[in-house]
């Protein structure tokens, strides 16, 4: 322990592949985080839209308040486990819009709501033959950079496609943020060439953690998510990656490390440009 604050602990990255009964991703999220708990992990993070990915025509239904279904279900497991959540992503409800948010919610171990991020950038693309997505047609963009201070260290918020833009990053950075969250549901074209690139990327260059879990396989809109769920070090180097499956990737958080790697190449301290 320095000033409070856990300077070693485990972090668990959490691989799933979601689909339209939300139901059945309740219960698969429940067992995985139970499962990241009993390996020793103290911070536990779920993928984007974890508890449900279903047809537009049926997010009306499915989206849910804050205090919703299943929030109240992470909420009660952080509680009970003693654990921090990062509940990956759900479908917010945003009044009366046909359109909703792309929320990711940070639980405390007492089970408290730390902080709320609503996913700024919406991934519109089309990849002829391959994959067309547009999220902004059912999604509203949120506004605000997310960072919150924890007993486990800072933790930046974001959402997948935000990924792709670098700003967002080096200002969490400079808001102090030592571990920064990226649940996601990365397709398979673009994750095969971008994914690991990316994510080490924003580690480097703000010399951060980066927890990264995501969705794998054939989803229910017609293509593959690519997994890969993994774990960077400040340095760049992957310590934990999820196999093609259904499962928990669990690695160190060594923020003394942090602290040197910090210190001895001292980029951030040295931005001109903020």
């Amino acid at each position: 322990m320095a000033t409070g604050n856990v300077m070693t602990y485990l972090a668990a990255a959490i691989q799933m592949n979601a689909g339209a009964d939300k139901g059945a991703n309740l219960e698969r999220a429940e067992r995985l985080v139970r499962v990241a708990a009993a390996r020793g992990a103290n911070l536990i993070a779920l993928p984007e839209v974890f508890n449900w990915r279903g047809r537009r025509a049926e997010q009306a239904a499915a989206a849910e308040t804050l205090d919703g279904e299943s929030l109240g279900l992470m909420s009660r497991l952080a509680r009970e486990l003693g654990v921090h959540i990062v509940a990956g992503s759900i479908t917010e409800r945003a009044g009366d819009s046909s359109r909703a948010y792309n929320t990711s919610v940070l639980l405390g171990a007492n089970g408290a709501r730390i902080a709320v991020y609503r996913k700024i950038h919406l991934f519109d693309v089309d990849l002829p033959g391959r994959v067309t997505v547009r999220e902004s047609d059912s999604k509203l963009g949120g506004d605000d950079v997310v960072c919150a201070e924890t007993p486990l260290g800072a933790i930046g918020l974001s959402i997948c496609y935000d990924l792709r833009f670098p700003e967002l990053y080096r200002r969490l950075a400079f808001a102090g943020a030592r571990i920064i969250m990226v649940p996601s549901a990365f397709t398979f074209p673009t994750g095969e060439a971008h994914w690991e690139t990316l994510v080490r990327a924003r580690a480097i260059e703000n010399q951060a953690y980066v927890i990264a879990p995501a969705q794998f396989g054939p989803n229910i809109y017609g293509y593959s998510d690519y997994g890969n769920s993994m774990i960077v070090d400040p340095w760049g180097r992957v310590i934990a990656r999820a196999a093609d499956q259904e499962g928990v990737v669990i690695a160190p958080i060594d923020l003394e490390y942090q602290d040197r790697v910090r210190s001895e190449l001292p980029a951030l301290k040295h931005a001109r440009l903020r």
